[in-house]
């Protein structure tokens, strides 16, 4: 049955910037999705299906998060919202999160995983815990690339313990992105997966993605961010309770980590495991737990956990 509904904008400025020079992001939303668009002042009649009417209507609402935060919208912001609003409406509960390099959707590939996405969707604070292999920092990258994408954040904060450098870093050579680059290898390999090694180069160069050793993290607030945390058991508890609380507005936290892979010194309590136990039941925070049958690495690698588990 066909369907017809108005999006309002706030003003005639903003459907000029949303339209683009000659109404091209209006048919580039109309050849994609399907639909029939008919702009008048500062509303848009769209004519469709309620699926192709109802993905025009969550892109007008990216667009628009996207012309705030930065000021303009291209026809590049437009083909990304359209790619991933069409994902989405392709996988149950909208799993996809966001295109990797070479044309594919990164998506949950077990449960777990499943869990976990709708959790950092639905969340302003994720913790998840869980062996290696289960994709639990792949996943967070790909939810922030995502946000970043669709304007929904200005930046990605990407944080990590230098416990096996004491968090001591003077000694290594390079300035702070030398020296705690070797710990965050594995969220440069995601990013490195979702996007153009020249587009992450360029947005690092310009702070939009900003690498941190944790230690450097005291006294920021972060607003409009994706802030993640990858191996976090290698945190403290008042290191955890610093990081938890730089959270500003329109921002995210993720935390990822492994309780069985603690290098903190004997005696000191891993800042996670007691985030485990303390952070249960608060809003709009979730935890989630994934184990060795989430595991998406080489087969052998879930052997392996499980007879370490054994």
């Amino acid at each position: 049955m066909p369907v017809s509904r108005n999006v309002t904008l706030d003003s005639r400025d903003e459907a000029i910037l949303l339209f683009g020079m000659r109404d091209q992001n209006l048919r580039l939303i109309r050849d994609v999705l399907g639909v029939r668009l008919v702009a008048r002042g500062d509303t848009v009649q769209i004519d469709g299906t309620e699926e192709t009417v109802s993905q025009a209507e969550r892109s007008f609402q990216q667009l628009r998060s996207t012309l705030r935060n930065k000021g303009k919208v291209t026809a590049e912001d437009v083909r990304t919202i359209l790619e991933v609003v069409r994902a989405g409406s392709q996988m149950t509960g909208s799993t996809n999160l966001t295109m990797l390099d070479g044309g594919k959707y990164l998506r949950p590939r077990t449960d777990g995983q499943g869990r976990y996405v709708q959790a950092l969707r639905e969340n302003d604070v994720t913790i998840c815990e869980g062996p290696a292999g289960t994709g639990k920092t792949f996943m967070a990258v790909g939810m922030a690339v995502t946000l970043l994408r669709t304007g929904q954040v200005k930046k990605i904060v990407l944080v990590r313990p230098a416990v096996e450098a004491g968090e001591r870093l003077g000694f290594l050579p390079g300035d702070i992105v030398a020296k705690i680059n070797p710990y965050l290898r594995p969220l440069f390999d995601a990013l490195n997966d979702m996007m153009e090694p020249e587009q992450v180069k360029k947005y690092m160069e310009n702070d939009i993605i900003e690498i941190v050793p944790l230690a450097y993290m005291r006294g920021r607030t972060l607003n409009n961010a994706v802030i993640i945390l990858d191996e976090a058991q290698n945190a403290t508890v008042s290191q955890m309770k610093m990081f938890l609380t730089r959270m500003g507005h329109n921002s995210k936290i993720i935390v990822t980590g492994d309780s069985t892979q603690v290098d903190l010194p004997k005696g000191i309590q891993s800042g996670m495991s007691d985030a485990l136990k303390r952070l249960r039941n608060i809003n709009r925070l979730a935890i989630v737990y994934l184990d060795k049958n989430d595991i998406v690495r080489h087969a052998l690698v879930q052997q392996i956990v499980k007879a370490y588990e054994d």
